[in-house]
């Protein structure tokens, strides 16, 4: 979002520049001056952000600079510069793009508190003699902050139910393709694996038949519950469609992401679902090497090669592949106990 707020912010410093020369009459040339710290401000935090551990905190900042270089400007114009108050609004545009509604609320708190300052620090008898001067630029404040929060929450809702699968509450293939892209970005740069786990419900279509399509769906919604709550924050899980699902492990070697799929297989297995139904699932694991890039296609593709074999190898197991040579190592069983693996098709 601060990638497509930019852009705008620019054309904004633009459009107050030409409103000051405008003025330069009446004010003089020299409020231009400070759109310069405001503009310094934010090539600040653009340099800076994508090192920084939090970058909310330094995006914020930047606006509360922005935010006291207006207030400055119009304090330093004395009375003349009150009608400016107003200007104090255009940064709040921007806050619910980028942050929470608790940011929202501090940062028109900071807006209407400087605006306030500058009124009364400047001419308070004028403030008090006609207290317009400062009740319509806060409801200008107020207005553009709850305006700007409601398109972007109704913004937000509707990006959500681009990639949310609307039955189990996963995310889609949509959502998929873009953390694909993402996580291949990031192994360039950190070089740490990233394991895939493809897994697929057990004889799916008799509960189905025997039980109904609304119970088929109640199911599957509580075993996107148990799968979910096995991962950590970063781990993330995908409904491909029907019965199968695809969970994105970054950081985690082909043992760990195995690893994780036994848990996760024992979590659907052991629990009794919807009216009391049993169901078990088979899994496939891949996981990309250390210090290459992520190749989602390839690995995916052993992945889906070892659910395979857990299907023909009698179900409720986890069978793991290894990306480089397409070939299974092993499968556990419903006990938990390992078997041989035998070869898988390689890749093309």
């Amino acid at each position: 979002m601060d990638k497509r707020v930019g852009s705008v912010r620019r054309t904004t410093f633009v459009i107050l520049a030409v409103s000051i020369a405008g003025s330069a009459p009446w004010l003089g040339w020299w409020p231009l001056l400070f759109l310069l710290p405001a503009a310094a401000f934010f090539a600040g935090a653009d340099a800076l952000t994508p090192r920084a551990r939090r970058p909310e905190y330094l995006m914020f900042a930047a606006w509360i600079g922005s935010e006291i270089t207006i207030a400055g400007a119009v304090a330093l114009e004395g009375h003349r510069g009150i009608t400016a108050l107003s200007w104090l609004a255009i940064p709040v545009i921007t806050l619910s793009s980028r942050f929470p509604m608790r940011g929202v609320i501090v940062g028109v708190a900071i807006a209407t508190v400087l605006m306030l300052a500058v009124a009364f620090g400047v001419d308070a008898n004028a403030v008090i003699a006609s207290p317009q001067l400062v009740l319509a630029p806060v409801a200008l404040i107020l207005s553009v902050a709850v305006l700007s929060t409601a398109l972007m929450e109704s913004d937000i809702q509707h990006r959500s139910d681009a990639v949310i699968d609307q039955l189990t509450g996963m995310l889609n293939r949509k959502a998929l393709a873009v953390r694909v892209a993402e996580l291949a970005q990031q192994s360039e740069v950190t070089g740490e694996p990233v394991g895939v786990t493809v897994a697929d419900l057990d004889r799916f279509k008799r509960v189905n038949d025997t039980h109904g399509h609304a119970a088929g769906d109640v199911v599957l919604r509580e075993v996107a519950y148990l799968l979910r709550k096995q991962l950590r924050a970063f781990d993330l899980a995908y409904r491909l469609g029907g019965e199968e699902f695809l969970i994105l492990v970054p950081g985690s070697d082909l043992e760990r992401t195995a690893e994780l799929a036994e848990r996760l297989r024992e979590g659907v297995a052991t629990g009794p679902v919807g009216d009391g139904l049993s169901v078990t699932m088979s899994l496939g694991v891949g996981a990309s090497g250390f210090a290459e890039r992520f190749n989602y296609a390839n690995v995916f593709a052993v992945a889906d090669e070892a659910l395979y074999r857990a299907k023909r190898d009698g179900r409720n197991r986890v069978c793991v592949a290894t990306p480089d040579l397409g070939t299974t190592l092993s499968a556990l069983n419903g006990d938990g106990r390992s078997t041989p693996g035998g070869a898988a098709p390689a890749l093309a």
